[in-house]
């Protein structure tokens, strides 16, 4: 009896110690929301997304009264009465799995986020603010290169993955596999990694292309050809790929508040035939205007592109402007039309389209409008843009656009989430940020894509995320094959025949 009394009271005691320790007393009322950063105030998620952990801003993270907070916590509510906490010393996380339910809980939905910061004496409670829980899902992952922001030198360069329903990330390929090589222009048919193509760039490099399980590595440059393959673009049914010829060079500035100029002096568009092992090459497209950033619309039948014409450059580099344009494209033969359509006229307004994106339902255009040239990443005038092509208008996407660089866009193979590129944080590296568009093509505030430890993984990163595209599966590329014929300088040649 002795005994049993004893352990009842050892575990009353337990009890009492672990509640006095959760008692929170008296609290303040701030009458304001929280500053916090990433900034997830009133945003739309998927609702599969890892858990949106957060901090708050250098500037506020201290009581009024002055004192630094030591810890934070957070309740957030769904709809339905479900609720999960999330806390930490210096900010908050949320347990994975029960945020996965959370969200699976409230599709369509919304959550009430209400912050609360410690600062050894009193807590202080802000006001909720809400998150928006979308019930359509955004795609397994996101692959991108991490690169130095820099110019004139590569030094680590790499293709990696992020799945987007958690914080795992590795790499796809490293240029350490390679040494003196570069890695770029990745790209997939709608988001599918069974088609992949990505350039190696250097004495060993060639082009590599992955369907349907066959690995191919190819010399693309020809006597015919300005240069070997640059920016891609998967045909639907996925036996052509066109690309863009670019022979690519920049210059920089000494004042300007842009640090570098990028630009052409040749750059021509051709498509590549994957069971001919061919390039096929028409007069249209190839000529000494500058034809580049080729697309291929949703439906298969048409190739969009930027047009620029002929000038003297580099000195004339701030007339360079180009407009966005149109060709017919034969699926079963892969030949384009015999005429050019002008499907928006930039350069009477002044300004220049870049990187134009259909979305996968072929009701949009995405892109980059700049006050001139080619290359969004590096202008801080670059704004992204939409076009409604059953309504032949565009307009500026004001929800996602920043006073800094808006760059780089790609779509979800389900049309309703954006993935694209931003220097707004600092001025200097470029960050992933996720855009939701609804049917009717309204634009939600972005947020940035989430980290285990934001404050951490954002404050040290010294590398850019360039070039991101959304996947809908794993990526697996067959490095041993790559290495192999890399080094054995074993690659591919690739035919070549002029079309008209």
């Amino acid at each position: 009896m002795y005994s049993l009394l004893k352990h009842s009271l050892a575990f009353v005691a337990l009890i009492t110690v672990f509640s006095c320790s959760n008692f929170r007393g008296e609290e303040v009322v701030e009458d304001s929301l929280p500053a916090i950063w990433p900034d997830y105030k009133g945003v739309t998620v998927p609702v599969n997304i890892a858990p949106l952990n957060l901090t708050m801003e250098k500037s506020a993270f201290q009581s009024p009264e002055g004192n630094t907070f030591s810890r934070l916590e957070a309740l957030v509510e769904g709809t339905d009465g479900t609720f999960l906490k999330g806390s930490g010393k210096r900010q908050v996380r949320f347990p994975m799995r029960r945020w996965a339910r959370l969200l699976e809980k409230n599709p369509g939905d919304s959550l009430l986020v209400t912050l609360r910061g410690w600062d050894g004496k009193q807590w202080y409670k802000y006001l909720p603010f809400t998150v928006y829980v979308s019930d359509q899902p955004i795609d397994y992952g996101l692959v991108y290169r991490h690169i130095a922001p820099g110019y004139e030198v590569y030094s680590k360069i790499g293709i990696y993955q992020r799945e987007l329903s958690s914080f795992r990330t590795r790499a796809i390929y490293e240029n350490t596999l390679i040494p003196q090589t570069c890695v770029n222009c990745h790209s997939f048919k709608h988001g599918d990694p069974d088609y992949f193509s990505l350039h190696v760039r250097g004495e060993k490099g060639a082009t590599v292309l992955q369907k349907e399980g066959t690995f191919r590595y190819l010399d693309s440059r020809t006597d015919s050809t300005s240069s070997a393959f640059s920016y891609p673009s998967w045909h639907p049914q996925g036996r052509f790929i066109a690309y863009s010829l670019n022979k690519t060079y920049q210059s920089f500035h000494v004042t300007a508040e842009d640090r570098v100029e990028v630009y052409d002096l040749v750059s021509d568009i051709v498509i590549y035939d994957t069971q001919e092992n061919c390039i096929l090459a028409s007069d249209l497209l190839t000529t000494g205007d500058f034809e580049t950033f080729p697309k291929f619309s949703a439906d298969g039948r048409s190739l969009y592109f930027c047009l620029a014409r002929e000038q003297d450059l580099p000195t004339e580099y701030r007339d360079l402007r180009y407009d966005l344009c149109q060709v017919d494209f034969d699926p079963l033969t892969g030949e384009t039309g015999k005429e050019i359509h002008t499907v928006i006229d930039a350069v009477s307004l002044g300004k220049s389209i870049s990187q134009p994106v259909p979305s996968p339902d072929g009701r949009y255009i995405l892109f980059s409008l700049l006050d001139f040239g080619t290359f969004p990443v590096n202008h801080r005038a670059s704004e992204l843009a939409l076009l409604g092509l059953e309504e032949g208008t565009w307009r500026l996407t004001d929800a996602w656009n920043s006073p800094d660089v808006e760059s780089y866009h790609s779509w979800s193979s389900n049309s309703r989430w954006v993935v694209f590129s931003s220097r707004r944080q600092d001025g200097l590296l470029v960050l992933p940020y996720i855009g939701y568009i609804d049917e009717q093509g309204n634009t939600g505030k972005p947020f940035l894509l989430p980290q285990k430890d934001p404050e951490h993984f954002y404050g040290t990163l010294t590398r850019s995320f360039n070039c991101p595209e959304l996947v809908t599966a794993p990526v697996k590329l067959e490095l041993r094959k790559l290495e192999r014929r890399a080094n054995r300088m074993k690659r591919e040649e690739v035919r070549f025949r002029r079309i008209d």
